[in-house]
């Protein structure tokens, strides 16, 4: 019989730990522990790494799309480390198989049968390093893994462990030898950020911090462990949003469909995101109500991605972001201290 690739890896939790659920202020106590060791690595990302961290709590992937150099790689890999994830990087090139990224049978001569060796995506938290220099064909073999925590191979399909992650990193100017990411496969990444370049005080501190520590490698340690981090998972799922919110989320991602720059839209998939990636952000805030500037914050991370702009939009030199900014500037939102008021009300009652 085929191996259990879930006894692959350490980072899986059990059901009993997956239950579990802290309270709003511990998530945002654990959250801002979280950001702070990340931080104190990952210099002038304090905003991309607290988006890409609510992302997780709120159990969707992240795609970091910028240039080199940035420190996009180690930022993913000082949050695996962080959250006591395994983590697991791939460097996407050109002769990349699918079965690299999934693993595959192996005949094995002691046993005259053949077992299944899984492949790096077998983790807590995947890293497809320039995930845009591999053919789609290899890059849809993420697509299983991202939406259903699976994969399957020669028509048998594997649990991944849990919580599982992926984190991909691209490179916007440089188009020789790399594939475009298709339009689903974007679709499956709740949110997309780009880094940017630190500022001089910034930039002083990598260097310094690079003197300081004598070697190259950055290492963080663990503030909490696998089954913590589903148990703060928990927490933000246990937060209800107002209904109210839940319309304003709806109503950004349709005006997107009906911008005159915009020929496809963001699917409900992109109202989903925003609903969930606000809900996450507003529990790491302390929080357990979600307020419109929740959805503002991550509405660009979140939508941008999932926008594909007309031929006209797109020589004339549009982007995605500023379709998404001018629909956040002019849907109307719901009233943000109603919101507040009615979640302190209630939990004086």
């Amino acid at each position: 019989m085929p191996a259990d690739p879930r006894t692959a890896s350490t980072t899986t939790a059990s059901p009993s730990d997956a239950s579990a659920s802290l309270p709003v202020d511990e998530v945002a106590r654990l959250g801002a522990a979280v950001l702070d060791r990340v931080g104190s690595v990952v210099v002038g990302m304090r905003e991309p790494l607290r988006i890409a961290f609510a992302t997780i709590l709120a159990g969707g992937h992240v795609l970091f799309e910028d240039v080199p150099g940035l420190g996009k790689t180690l930022a993913a890999r000082s949050i695996a480390a962080a959250v006591g994830l395994d983590f697991r990087r791939l460097q996407c090139t050109p002769d990349l198989l699918p079965s690299d990224i999934t693993g595959s049978f192996v005949y094995v001569p002691s046993s005259g049968d053949f077992e299944f060796r899984p492949g790096p995506v077998f983790t807590g938290l995947f890293l497809a390093d320039e995930i845009n220099r591999t053919s789609p064909k290899t890059q849809s073999a993420l697509l299983e893994a991202m939406a259903e925590g699976q994969v399957s191979v020669e028509g048998r399909s594997f649990l991944l462990p849990s919580p599982f992650h992926v984190v991909a990193t691209a490179n916007p100017i440089e188009s020789e030898g790399t594939y475009a990411l298709p339009e689903a496969q974007l679709d499956r990444f709740m949110v997309r950020l780009g880094v940017g370049y630190p500022d001089e005080a910034g930039e002083s501190r990598v260097l310094l911090s690079r003197v300081a520590r004598r070697h190259e490698v950055a290492t963080v340690e663990a503030v909490i462990d696998a089954a913590t981090l589903a148990a703060m998972q928990a927490g933000v799922e246990a937060v209800d949003v107002d209904a109210d919110i839940a319309a304003y989320c709806v109503r950004l991602a349709a005006a997107t469909r009906r911008h005159r720059s915009v020929e496809v839209g963001a699917s409900p998939r992109g109202s989903q995101g925003l609903l969930l990636v606000a809900r996450a952000l507003a529990v790491l805030d302390g929080r357990d109500f979600v307020i419109p500037d929740d959805v503002k914050a991550v509405a660009i991370p979140v939508l941008a991605h999932r926008l594909t702009l007309t031929v006209q939009a797109w020589t004339g030199g549009v982007r995605a972001e500023q379709v998404v900014m001018e629909v956040v500037n002019t849907v109307p939102g719901p009233p943000a201290v109603g919101t507040a008021q009615r979640s302190a009300a209630e939990s004086r009652a």
